[in-house]
């Protein structure tokens, strides 16, 4: 497929954009999405002072984008199957558009004095909303996979996830610096600014691929893959995407898997948010310095980690990876719980993203030997449900600080070692299971 943009000719055989265009405006696009992970997380303190919350409340507030950051993947992702990735992805952006709307409306006219628990819901539900730019991820996914080649697909779906997810890890180290100098209101207006923005510039530039741009052009479906391959695009649609899913969940391997990615993934995007609590509160150091320590030693080097994995399982095996990896994670999150030490902590996290980012390139690297006969559905239902582990887990932690008091900040890590320890003994069942596998395939002595 040519890198140079064509516009249709007379007989509608041209096409508009190119690869390089869509999986740039893809990734431009999904980094502004992917920044409502933290909505809250670098500005908990502030909700946490003004409104008073328990550790609970504080727990759901910080992971009110990853409800539907997570689930609408599922649906969102199949979406694409039918009308193509712009308009999947404009509406989740501008979802998140409302969602950060309608809280920039709350704080100018709340905050500070009036604002006070009885807002506590429509921050919650207009958080969530700001984090639909989340779910763009399985949309981009797609597309990414339409345009491109399969001699080059996996090096930009690479680059379309590595560089979309380091917008959590720059937001975290930005938001208190603007929070500092703008007001907790300014930094709202400011991120509403570039949400608004950059969903704009998606919709002007983004561009469905070869093949739903003829369906639109009103090619029948033979035609219009015909036009499309024409046009150098070699992966198509494979028919009812909901129905791959509702398959996939009818096999069992793709829950184990999904049971890890619910830890590794989902573990990343709980703690990207929850992070710059633990240090402000157990270790004392200042808005600012705890975003910055959250961004350098998580939330930006785990996604680096993850992007080696792939290379890493294609060298030493998705199955044996996996082991070392939720290894990995048992053993940091176990000196996370007993250390109050900072620079032991900090040593700590950098492991436990390691391990999370590793295994999460390790368990889609074993989504197509696992769930060969629906890996569309599995990738979906993976993405979505593993990544609700986002949501689920820090309200969790929340209890522990009720329950424990400031200690609860390094006593909650508990909850991933034991989930560390359930996806260690996952990954071995699927280890064992392929090696049984295996010697079930070698030849025995009757059959030479």
């Amino acid at each position: 497929m040519s890198e140079r943009d064509t516009v249709a000719g007379a007989d509608g055989s041209g096409i508009r954009g190119s690869p390089r265009r869509a999986v740039s405006i893809l990734t431009f696009g999904y980094f502004v999405g992917f920044a409502g992970v933290v909505v809250y997380g670098p500005v908990a303190a502030e909700f946490e002072e003004v409104l008073g919350l328990s550790g609970l409340l504080l727990g759901l507030l910080v992971a009110a984008p990853q409800l539907t950051g997570s689930l609408l993947r599922i649906p969102f992702g199949a979406w694409v199957d039918d009308v193509g990735a712009k308009k999947p992805f404009a509406i989740l952006l501008g979802l998140s558009v409302v969602g950060m709307g309608g809280l920039l409306t709350i704080l100018v006219l709340a905050y500070p004095d009036g604002l006070t628990m009885t807002h506590y819901p429509l921050i919650f539900v207009f958080g969530s909303l700001s984090g639909c730019g989340i779910a763009a991820f399985s949309v981009g996914i797609a597309d990414t996979s339409y345009w491109y080649r399969s001699r080059h697909r996996g090096t930009m779906l690479a680059i379309f996830a590595g560089l979309g997810t380091t917008s959590p890890g720059l937001f975290t180290i930005v938001a208190p610096f603007a929070l500092l100098y703008l007001g907790l209101t300014g930094t709202y207006a400011a991120w509403f600014l570039f949400l608004l923005v950059g969903t704009v510039i998606f919709v002007i530039y983004a561009v469905d691929s070869p093949y739903f741009q003829f369906r639109k052009r009103g090619f029948d479906e033979e035609a219009a893959k015909a036009r499309a391959k024409e046009n150098g695009q070699e992966l198509f649609p494979g028919g009812d995407a909901m129905e791959s899913i509702r398959e996939a969940a009818t096999i069992r391997r793709s829950w184990l898997l999904t049971a890890m990615f619910f830890v590794s993934f989902g573990g990343y995007l709980a703690l990207t948010v929850w992070y710059p609590s633990y240090w402000s509160n157990l270790h004392g150091l200042d808005v600012q310095t705890a975003g910055i320590v959250t961004a350098l030693a998580f939330t930006l080097s785990s996604p680096l980690f993850r992007a080696s994995g792939g290379a890493i399982s294609d060298r030493f095996g998705g199955e044996e990876t996996t082991i070392a990896s939720f290894a990995v994670v048992v053993i940091a999150t176990l000196a996370l719980v007993v250390t109050r030490d900072l620079y032991l902590a900090i040593a700590a996290t950098v492991f436990l993203g390691a391990g999370m980012g590793i295994a999460s390139a390790a368990i889609y690297q074993l989504l197509p030997k696992y769930v060969p006969e629906a890996v569309g559905g599995a990738s979906g239902l993976i993405g979505g449900i593993g990544g609700f582990g986002g949501f689920v887990v820090p309200p969790i932690l929340g209890l522990f600080v009720d329950v424990r008091g400031v200690s609860g900040y390094a006593t909650g890590f508990v909850v991933y070692l034991v989930l560390g320890v359930v996806s260690l003994a996952i990954a071995g069942l699927l280890y064992q299971s392929r090696s049984s596998t295996v010697r079930s395939r070698s030849p025995t002595p009757a059959d030479d």
